[in-house]
């Protein structure tokens, strides 16, 4: 039962909520905050935990920025106002055109003020707020009608859900602007895809309305977007500004991102120098901006001036000349990542392309190569995207002679040579060998860390320290460390060298599950490593397994069955593993043991958390795991229970719809207690 809010919690939860969105203003927009992140971090923690236990949330609490459920189509919503596309100039000559027609239709001979900003390439936005709170965001569509993705902007924290201007808001107003991405985050993204094997982004544009348009809002939050407003739709109500500048100003002190640079200036002269200007900074924007837009600053004149079919009169757009040049292709090849992956890249005849000469690029996989028809010996298009990566836009066919060459796909890894894989369905080919040299530090990296074998003192800067000087180069020889070498580096004295000897030592008797989980076998994480040890008695057993084998145990699907199977296959992982126990690794199996011994209550159940439950939610998960349940993180037809606390949720509701039992956090230590003579309860 909710319990009776006081004025003075009521006060508390508001003050919370305006200091939090001030916080998010200061870091998301101005990129200068005040707080340290702990500090973020309690505020955060104690408004949810007074939203759930008063039930009182405001309309622009940052807590709403998540959780929506996902949904099953977007809903159609019509503008108001249209949103329309703007004209484009690709000279000066034009921008002057532009500036004569301005003049002649308002018959005016003296300079037009103007106001220039960068043309981000993104995704076009409107955002609708009613009484000062976000009401609907849309996309622009065909610019008279796009869709509700309210729910997905909202994981935006730099978008306001309050206006937050002290002054004047009118009644309804419609703020445009433009979703993106930097290019920062879009390689990073574009990495983490290519190592799940997903098709990757073509460009940040893309990537961004690709994260925008998910019918589920986590997939959203999850990635990294910005919102830049600069533009204005429809209004009901007064408004405090006369002007693009003026509007510019009320966005920023209503709290609103505006583009990186905004300039206003008389005369159509100072706007084309300071055109040069934006293309020459070009290369310093975190963001991905292939123009400069041009507006008549006056909101009078704008009226004036009016619209055509599908443009404004009033603004143009002046269009950067692309970095591009055309070169032939020599050659194809692989490079090996530090998980595997073996990405193609083109080296070309030199080629200069905005000042620079570009000999090679990424080709991004080898799906990608097939899907551009992208040989050996072909005349391409390269630009440099952003100003900083290169890659091939197109294959000039016109001028192929019928020597061109179709790129294999490796059979054998470039680094080591050893038979490199490719999931079905999957776009990423990879090496799985563990002696790779392109991947060897990572790897050991990963195998020492604390849910590997917890070898403290093999850290990352330790890790690269030992393989540059030699003295690791594979695995095994973590084991064959001596003091005399470490104390030789300058890194180490006398104690820290003892103490990475001892904890190697002490690394030697290792579980199974989490000895699976250290060699970094693709897709196999702590559960399933569970999993696994839970169902081979011994490493030995594993040796040359099938898949089918794996995918008899539940919650074993056909991408770890490979995986698993593939790396158990090759004779040199298995050599490599026998000679880490050679040399004192000994492996035991408790996990093993204890489903023999039928001490396992939860077995083969899928378990679900929601609520706030009396112990912390990972006290909860692990206890779930260590009596063999799994925990997963949504609510589907496999789920065997859900775990309610107070304040459930929408995966209650969607556990009733498919049938799912729903208990306590109670009936969850009855459940464990009743299945088995010895529970393996709390500490």
């Amino acid at each position: 039962m909710t319990e009776k809010i006081s004025e003075n919690i009521k006060r508390e939860i508001e003050k919370l909520v305006r200091d939090i969105n001030h916080h998010n203003y200061r870091y998301y927009v101005l990129d200068s905050p005040v707080i340290l992140d702990e500090e973020y971090d309690r505020l955060y923690r104690r408004l949810k935990e007074l939203e759930a236990h008063y039930n009182y949330i405001l309309p622009d609490s940052p807590t709403l920025r998540v959780g929506a459920p996902p949904l099953e189509k977007f809903e159609k919503v019509k503008h108001s106002a249209p949103m329309l596309s703007l004209d484009n100039a690709f000279s000066f000559d034009e921008v002057r055109e532009f500036d004569k027609r301005i003049k002649r239709l308002l018959n005016i001979d003296a300079d037009i003020e103007y106001t220039i900003e960068p043309k981000y390439d993104g995704l076009a936005m409107e955002l609708t707020y009613k009484n000062g709170l976000l009401f609907r965001a849309s996309t622009r569509g065909d610019g008279y009608e796009g869709e509700d993705v309210t729910q997905n902007i909202k994981t935006i924290k730099s978008v306001p859900l309050r206006i937050e201007e002290s002054g004047t808001i009118p009644d309804v107003i419609d703020i445009r602007g433009e979703v993106y991405m930097n290019l920062n985050d879009f390689e990073t993204l574009n990495k983490q895809r290519e190592h799940n094997g997903e098709p990757l982004f073509a460009n940040p544009r893309n990537a961004a309305a690709g994260s925008v348009r998910q019918l589920d809002p986590s997939i959203t939050v999850s990635r990294k977007l910005y919102l830049a407003c600069y533009g204005i739709g429809t209004v009901q109500g007064e408004i405090a500004f006369k002007s693009q500048t003026g509007f510019i100003d009320w966005l920023k002190a209503a709290r609103f991102p505006i583009p990186a640079r905004v300039e206003t200036v008389k005369g159509i002269e100072k706007i084309i120098n300071l055109i040069r200007e934006f293309e020459e900074a070009r290369q310093s924007f975190p963001f991905e901006t292939d123009g400069a837009v041009i507006k008549v600053n006056d909101f009078g004149l704008q009226q004036r001036l009016g619209v055509k079919t599908r443009e404004p009169r009033w603004a143009i757009a002046y269009k950067f000349q692309a970095h591009q040049g055309m070169t032939r292709i020599k050659e194809i090849r692989g490079s090996v990542g530090r998980t595997g992956v073996i990405t193609p890249f083109a080296v070309f005849e030199p080629v200069r392309i905005g000042g620079v000469t570009v000999s090679r690029s990424t080709l991004h996989n080898w799906d990608e190569i097939e899907r551009k028809d992208i040989r050996v010996g072909d005349t391409v298009v390269v630009e440099r995207a952003g100003d900083v990566i290169p890659h091939v836009v197109t294959v000039v066919k016109d001028k192929r002679t019928g020597k061109e060459k179709i790129p294999p796909i490796p059979e054998k890894c470039p680094a080591c040579g050893s038979t490199v894989v490719r999931e079905e369905g999957q776009v990423a080919v990879r090496c799985v060998s563990l002696h790779c040299p392109a991947q060897v530090q990572e790897k050991i990296i990963h195998f020492a860390s604390r849910g590997g074998m917890d070898i403290e003192g093999l850290g990352e800067k330790n890790v690269e320290l030992l393989y540059s000087t030699g003295l690791i180069k594979r695995f095994e020889d973590i084991y064959r460390l001596k003091k005399e070498a470490l104390l030789e580096l300058p890194r180490f004295a006398d104690k820290s060298a003892q103490n990475l000897i001892d904890a190697i030592e002490k690394s030697k008797q290792a579980p199974m599950a989490k000895f699976l989980f250290a060699i970094g076998i693709l897709h196999v994480g702590e559960y399933a490593a569970k999993l696994l040890a839970k169902n081979f008695e011994k490493l030995e057993d594993l040796f040359h397994v099938k898949p089918e084998r794996i995918m008899e145990i539940r919650q074993m699907g056909t991408k770890i069955a490979f995986s698993v199977s593939t790396f158990f296959n090759d004779d040199k992982n298995i050599e490599t593993l026998k000679l880490l126990k050679s040399l004192g690794l000994k492996i035991t199996n408790p996990d093993f043991t204890l489903k023999k011994r039928g001490e396992m209550p939860l077995e083969g159940s899928t378990f679900v958390i929601t609520g706030i439950l009396s112990k912390a939610r990972k006290e909860v998960e692990d206890l779930i795991e260590r009596n063999g349940g799994h925990v997963s993180s949504a609510v589907s037809a496999s789920t065997d229970y859900l775990v309610i606390g107070e304040d459930p949720g929408s995966k209650l509701q969607k556990a009733k719809k498919l049938g799912v039992e729903t208990i306590s956090f109670d009936e969850l230590l009855q459940l464990i207690k009743r299945r088995s003579g010895n529970p393996r309860l709390f500490d």
